[in-house]
């Protein structure tokens, strides 16, 4: 199976297409990668050099890959970070295209647009457009609490909300969404929590905090994620296998102190994906 990635490229670490990528070979799929930013390493480090890609020269890209006459064998498209309007509506341009050609091909939206103590990172057009426009196209939807509260329009803080901002955004399209970095009420400072949505109800799953900041876990999980809802299409299953391949990555990151994820060293546990927290459904 063929996986359309759209998304952010690093020369050095693992965030975007450098932590999609890979992962998603490991697990079987052929990966058709185009990077919408080419940069030496991502923004965190305060320092980096590059470009973002023009959105003319990204479409240019997918045109090509269309012009193979591959798109029928495109079970499914991954976007990440945007940065632009303009950019998005390439990518999204792109998504009705592969499903033209390949009618039962999936979406999942990665709406990368900032972060829990951080704020908005992005151009403040972003939420607009996400909620606007790739919100009712998007098949699956990986947001964290700060984006599922951006989206919904209100603030996420116990369960019972994370349910009904979840159910706000399941009626307007996508089939299933992955709610990250679930810090509500009901979990110990200690713990944090994922929760998967879908139509049919909502199942979480909680670990351990680690002390580490991980940049590049989003994209880790919404690539997890989009593999295992393509092989299990059991939202239990499917919730038990990200978390569990997404935590093997950051225990063996934490281990080896590495400042990006040890993607590579923990490809056997990320892979193997073995459940390791129990999945409880809540509603």
């Amino acid at each position: 199976m063929a996986i359309l990635s759209i998304q952010s490229a690093v020369a050095y670490g693992r965030v975007g297409n450098a932590a999609a990528v890979f992962p998603l070979e490991r697990l079987g799929f052929e990966v058709w990668r185009v990077d919408t930013v080419l940069f030496s390493n991502h923004t965190g480090y305060g320092h980096w050099r590059g470009k973002v890609l023009e959105p003319e020269l990204v479409g240019e890209i997918l045109t090509g890959i269309e012009e193979r006459g591959v798109f029928p064998e495109c079970e499914a498209v991954l976007s990440g970070y945007l940065g632009t309007p303009a950019l998005g509506a390439a990518v999204l341009d792109a998504v009705a295209r592969v499903k033209r050609a390949h009618p039962r091909a999936l979406y999942c939206s990665d709406p990368v647009m900032g972060d829990a103590g951080r704020g908005l990172f992005v151009k403040p057009e972003l939420p607009a457009f996400f909620r606007e426009r790739a919100l009712p196209a998007a098949d699956l939807l990986t947001p964290n609490r700060f984006e599922l509260e951006t989206l919904a329009g209100f603030p996420v803080t116990t369960l019972a909300e994370a349910r009904s901002g979840a159910e706000a955004l399941l009626v307007r399209g996508p089939r299933a969404l992955l709610a990250t970095s679930l810090d509500v009420a009901e979990i110990p400072p200690d713990e944090t929590g994922i929760l998967l949505a879908t139509k049919a109800g909502g199942w979480l799953a909680r670990t351990p905090r680690l002390p580490m900041v991980a940049n590049g876990a989003g994209d880790l999980t919404a690539a997890l994620f989009l593999a295992h809802y393509l092989r299990l299409r059991d939202a239990p299953a499917v919730l038990g296998a990200t978390v569990s391949g997404v935590y093997a990555v950051l225990e063996e990151t934490l281990r080896l102190r590495s400042p990006e994820l040890a993607i590579v060293a923990a490809q056997d546990a990320l892979v193997a994906a073995k459940p390791r927290f129990g999945v409880e459904r809540v509603f």
